[in-house]
């Protein structure tokens, strides 16, 4: 047996729905936020990560050159 639903129940189921979709929606929007978030992050990480080798091989190759400049002094 088919029961039909009084005009406001189906209003009210109406309404929540569209709160619901609401809800979703920004759920949604936030997880892509979250998502750009952890990429820009992880960039920076691997950008940081570079910058310091490429330092550090700058550095020793400084040192090398000023090292061999002295040898070559005395």
């Amino acid at each position: 047996m088919i029961q039909a639903h009084s005009k406001s129940r189906q209003q009210a189921e109406i309404a929540f729905m569209k709160v619901q979709t609401q809800f979703f929606s920004k759920n949604n929007a936030m997880e892509e936020v979250e998502s750009v978030a952890q990429a820009r992050d992880a960039k920076t990480l691997r950008l940081r990560e570079e910058r310091l080798a490429k330092e550090l091989a700058d550095r020793l190759s400084a040192t090398r050159n000023l090292i061999a400049k002295r040898a070559n002094a005395r």
